[in-house]
């Protein structure tokens, strides 16, 4: 695999043992951390030099116009971007009046560990300053998954030759000066100085900022209190201005005498509460943090972690760095989610601005399977936030002549901010990921409650959609016109085979709960006639395909189109879309991403296995993957349809996205998604996992199909269904099924019913995996994890 010059391979842990000033942005979005309300990137705990500083509020952004070369109707009229509020993780030091600053003087030694059983990143360096003295810091912190506002770090420094004169400058900063890159639509909107000063306070060792945004309305506050350590010379101070509270330590140290800094900080925004009851809110939560006390912020971090890892934990033999990968992948889809609270689950988390903090599609596609499985309250937090947005996608829905609600392609409060409508608001497949999403978390809980409430609404509204977007046509066929599917190399299509699909799974969910709870249908309005309907749209949907090659297209006509000329595209034009036009694009045959595949992926029932398999191999040709979110994708179908080699490289592919900076933009922050994709390369494709459909086309019996590449020897997890926690371990032969908690189970094994107990662990055999000719990528894309299994088996 490709390996990263500075960070070790350890199961359970990253480690960064040297500092690399060049890539620094990467490394801060590597070592961020989050518990899905309060973000902090990972900085180095002096501010400077850094990539991007960074902190973030779930939420917290600031509205800017949207401008238009030529306006039309129904254009969104104002964007949002995600801000960095309040940073209270910088604590700078003076060292006999010299900053630290790793430019200056000489750094002898660094290392940073981001451990993923304690959620806590450390680290240790040792610096000689500009007039020769040499001291050791180390420090840590953590962003607490219990006390959902609060961030802490320890901070101590000791001179290691003689004696030293130091200060250490804790601070709250607002308005920090970032850095902006032109040319990349990935990159988020320049922002300014966003937040307005409301209030500012320092005094004894207590710190508080409190501002506003001046677009969104939105009040943040933060609030700090330290506790000190260090010899009996030690003094302090506090000063505060409207952008900087500040806390100034100074002490006269000799070698073996540290001062050591505890530093808590909490936070809070609304667009709602008065400024005293804010300073009140940061306040209380900081004094809560300060009686836990550092070692008590641990051990709760610890515990909860210790509890995530019991039901969620992914075991790989074989591949130390993918086991290491898959395992920092899980950590940081946890940190997204973990604490959001009926807030969204943005594309970069809180690591980064990349995409101007934006929720997508992917949130529920990508993500939400993984938590589904691993951590349900975090599916639930965040349906419940889709559910509170239903006002404004009902809004939008009104506004664009349809009926029901359309979701938008990308927000942070609710509103659509994509300003491109043909891979924005024309890729209405997002409502049906919704609903998908919403359909599986039901299946998985069994949580009545929400399906009667929250769940209900976003399948009726939804299922409105599709009648009102879609037609039947003279023979009564249903079709979907000018729509976008997930591959954004095509556009305006009809009957995109994914949406028609996802789209028909929709209807059906919508009539289904429209007849287990008449009362709630009666309170929307949902009779009998309208869910028929519904049920008549997903009989008769559209399914394009083209008889002659024996393949499902991508949408009506898609394999018509002209072909991309692969073999005259130069490696540098990758991605496309920096350097071709959207026009050019659209009318060939080029795709950027999983589409068709995403479609047997998420809809497996609707094909055959032979299907799949000429499916897999012609979209194989014309798949560049320009986008993060395909190789998961294809590792499963890879997997399902035998080419076991290459599932395992696209599976290397999605782990090391962000741990290698494949996309050479994970400085703006990690992809999520393609973290979450990790794990389902690794469960839904070495481990089969797919949903079996009862009535309705609704989830209601989990299946495994396992089978491993030949470089795993072992790969184990865990599933969380209705209260149970299921262990499938995989060896290359045999595979056991063993509930680990909870009443018995019944799942399927190649389609064979299989009931596991508590006492009876069960064994089934592993048959090999189908051999077909291996299929071909476009030139130049070939999957770089391929060519390394090569040269391993040459050796």
């Amino acid at each position: 695999m490709i390996t990263h010059p500075s960070y070790t391979v350890e199961p359970w842990s990253l480690r960064e043992t040297e500092l690399n000033l060049d890539v620094l942005a990467q490394s801060e979005s590597v070592f961020a951390l989050s518990n899905g309300h309060v973000g902090w990137r990972g900085n180095l705990d002096e501010g400077e030099p850094h990539g991007l500083p960074g902190a973030y509020l779930n939420g917290v952004h600031e509205r800017h116009p949207l401008p238009y070369a030529e306006a039309g109707y129904g254009y969104p009229e104002s964007g949002q971007t995600a801000i960095n509020v309040t940073d209270g993780k910088v604590i700078r030091l003076l060292v006999d009046d010299h900053p630290y600053d790793l430019r200056y003087g000489r750094l002898l030694s660094h290392e940073r560990v981001l451990d993923f059983r304690t959620g806590v990143l450390s680290r240790t360096a040792r610096w000689t300053s500009p007039g020769g003295r040499t001291v050791r810091i180390t420090s840590r912190r953590l962003v607490s998954f219990t006390q959902r506002a609060v961030a802490a770090v320890v901070y101590e420094v000791e001179p290691e030759d003689g004696p030293a004169s130091v200060a250490l400058q804790s601070e709250l900063v607002a308005n920090e000066q970032l850095p902006h890159v032109e040319g990349d639509p990935r990159v988020a909107a320049a922002t300014g100085s966003p937040l307005t000063a409301e209030e500012h306070y320092a005094e004894e060792t207590r710190l508080r900022l409190v501002h506003h945004t001046d677009r969104s309305g939105l009040r943040v506050g933060a609030a700090a209190d330290h506790l000190v350590e260090g010899p009996e010379n030690t003094r302090w101070s506090a000063q505060c201005e409207p952008d900087v509270s500040r806390l100034t330590v100074t002490a006269d140290l000799t070698p073996g005498q540290p001062l050591r800094l505890v530093k808590f900080v909490a936070y809070g925004w609304s667009g709602e509460r008065s400024l005293p009851s804010m300073h009140d809110q940061v306040d209380g939560a900081v004094a809560v943090a300060v009686s836990t006390g550092w070692d008590g912020l641990v051990a709760e971090q610890r515990a909860y972690l210790d509890e995530f890892w019991a039901g969620a934990d992914v075991e790989v033999e074989g591949d130390a760095q993918i086991q290491q990968a898959v395992r920092f992948a899980l950590f940081h889809v946890l940190q997204a989610a973990a604490r959001g609270e009926n807030r969204a689950i943005p594309a970069k988390g809180l690591t980064g601005t990349g995409y101007d903090g934006h929720s997508f599609w992917d949130t529920e596609a990508y993500v939400m399977p993984v938590l589904t499985f691993t951590a349900p309250e975090a599916v639930a937090s965040a349906l419940r936030w889709r559910h509170s947005t239903l006002p404004a996608a009902r809004e939008r829905a009104r506004q664009l002549g349809l009926e029901g609600a359309v979701f938008p392609w990308r927000t942070i409060d609710g509103a659509e901010c994509s300003a491109y409508w043909p891979a924005g608001t024309a890729a209405f497949h997002i409502n049906a990921d919704i609903a998908l999403a919403t359909v599986r978390y039901i299946a998985a809980t069994g949580d009545e409650e929400f399906e009667r409430g929250a769940g209900f609404d976003i399948l009726v509204d939804t299922a409105r959609l599709w009648r009102s977007v879609g037609h039947h046509d003279p023979e009564g066929v249903f079709h979907i016109d000018g729509v976008t599917g997930p591959d954004e190399y095509s556009a305006i299509a009809r009957d995109n085979l994914y949406t028609n699909l996802m789209a028909r799974q929709n209807l059906l969910a919508a009539a289904d709960v429209a007849i287990r709870h008449p009362d709630r249908a009666d309170e929307l309005g949902v009779d009998d006639e309208e869910a028929a309907a519904w049920r008549d749209a997903a009989a008769r949907m559209a399914i394009p395909y083209n008889d002659a090659l024996g393949v499902h297209e991508q949408s009506a006509g898609y394999t018509h189109f002209q072909r991309w000329d692969f073999e005259g595209t130069p490696p540098e034009n990758y991605p496309l879309l920096l350097n071709y036009p959207y026009f050019d694009l659209y009318r060939k045959q080029v795709v950027k991403q999983a589409d068709v595949v995403l479609a047997m992926m998420e809809c497996p029932y609707a094909f055959t296995e032979e299907e799949k398999a000429r499916n897999f191999a012609y979209y194989e040709a014309l798949t560049v993957r320009d986008s993060s979110l395909s190789a998961c994708c294809q590792a499963v179908l890879a997997a399902e349809t035998g080419h076991l080699r290459l599932a395992y490289a696209y599976l290397a592919e999605a782990a090391l996205m962000d741990l290698d900076d494949l996309e050479h933009n994970t400085r703006d922050g990690l992809h999520i998604a393609s973290l979450a994709g990790t794990w389902i390369a690794v469960v839904g494709g070495f481990g089969g996992l797919r949903w079996h459909l009862g009535k309705d086309e609704r989830p209601d019996v989990l299946g495994f199909a396992p089978r491993l590449p030949e470089a795993l020897s072992r790969v184990v997890f865990t599933v969380q269904v209705r209260g149970r926690r299921l262990k499938v371990d995989i060896g290359p032969k045999q595979v056991r099924y063993r509930l680990v908690e909870g009443d018995p189970v019944t799942v399927l094994h190649y389609g064979d019913p299989v009931t596991v107990t508590t006492d009876a662990p069960q064994d089934r055999p592993v048959p090999p995996p189908p051999v077909r000719p291996e299929p071909q990528q476009p030139r130049g894309r070939r999957p770089e994890g391929l060519a390394e299994q090569d040269e391993t088996a040459e050796q």
